[in-house]
């Protein structure tokens, strides 16, 4: 079968089922993870994610895991707080949508219980397409702590780094990520993001990528800025990839497109998951066409892959549909959609194909 020139795929997570927050076991957990595999195959979607339900957390829903199930393992953290300690947090710049630090750092950090390398081997089995595994970065974990050991938030960002670092050594995913939403609202840190950033590369055998997105706190956005402000940080990471949210996004983020280096693939968000409206195929491939003009203009193929802007674990559910069973089969792919967005009839499918079709028309 033809590899596709242009793969499908999601960002990383996916909403928790009521069930598993409800019946919160290692089996229900399995059988939740299944459900979100099995949807991405039945849509026919080519790199698949583990929806990272393992990593919710009741205390914290708003960011899916993405920040406390790394912290709250790691040693020389500790995670209760006096109301001095809170209050001192809620002062710090660009800090308003949480209303507590992940942690406080007491002493030198350490990996402790953290084990994403457990993790993989838990979900690997569950599917034999392939796999991306997603990390958070050094950058974005270290602004949501108090640092009471370290002598400058860079050494912090570093400690991390290197934790992290060793975390993915023995992973064997498809495509290794390394999400950012804390970078867009702070670009006079992009050295140092990317620092971190590329010593956890250095240890990816794999196809390594960067999500670099402004935020999806609950369902909505954190930081302000655009990415015509971060072409260098871009430009200076060790990645196969980036992923970016470009669905509503101003012409001038488009433009930048074309001033990152050729050897750097794009992923290009094309749905936006932080307002309800559903997107329909047509709407989604003039993004991604619109997107491709300043990608093209600088003389290369190398749009790898249409995805929404981010996670979409702030949506109640979610529905990966809009195949097109009318191409041969390895044309058939297709792009998440949001709960209650109505199949395609015949009539839609055979016009419209799928959104690979319609992307590269």
């Amino acid at each position: 079968m033809a590899k596709p020139s242009m793969l499908t795929t999601t960002v990383g997570s996916y909403p928790v089922p009521l069930w598993l927050r409800t019946f919160g076991t290692k089996e229900h957990l399995r059988d939740a993870v299944l459900v979100v595999l099995k949807t991405q195959e039945l849509a026919g979607i080519d790199l698949l994610v583990d929806g990272e339900l393992y990593r919710w957390d009741i205390n914290h829903p708003e960011t899916n895991g993405m920040i406390d199930y790394f912290i709250r393992p790691m040693a020389g953290v500790q995670t209760s707080f006096s109301r001095k300690t809170l209050e001192a947090f809620r002062q710090q710049s660009g800090m308003a949508y949480r209303t507590e630090p992940a942690g406080i750092i007491m002493e030198a950090l350490g990996a402790g219980t953290l084990n994403l390398l457990k993790d993989f081997e838990f979900i690997r089995p569950l599917t034999a397409r392939p796999l991306k595994f997603t990390l958070t970065s050094p950058y974005m974990l270290a602004r949501v702590l108090v640092n009471q050991h370290y002598g400058s938030f860079a050494d912090v960002v570093l400690a991390l780094a290197d934790i992290l670092a060793e975390q993915v050594v023995g992973i064997d995913a498809e495509v290794i990520q390394v999400d950012e939403a804390n970078l867009t609202g702070n670009p006079e840190d992009a050295d140092l993001a990317a620092e971190a950033i590329n010593r956890i590369c250095k240890n990816v055998k794999t196809q390594k990528a960067v999500h670099l997105c402004f935020g999806n706190y609950g369902g909505q956005r954190v930081q302000k800025g655009t990415y015509e402000r971060l072409v260098h940080f871009i430009n200076s990471l060790h990645c196969d990839h980036m992923v970016l949210e470009m669905a509503r996004r101003p012409e001038s983020d488009k433009h930048m497109l074309g001033q990152l280096k050729p050897e750097m693939g794009i992923g290009v968000g094309v749905i936006d998951i932080k307002d309800n409206q559903v997107e329909s195929p047509e709407e989604i491939a003039r993004r991604a066409y619109t997107t491709s003009i300043p990608i093209a203009a600088c003389g290369c193929c190398r749009a790898r892959s249409p995805m929404p802007n981010c996670a979409i674990s702030s949506k109640a559910a979610i529905s990966s549909s809009v195949a097109s069973e009318a191409l041969p089969p390895q044309h058939r792919r297709a792009t998440p959609l949001r709960a209650g967005h109505p199949l395609p009839s015949p009539a839609q499918k055979a016009k419209h194909g799928s959104l690979r079709t319609l992307l590269l028309r």
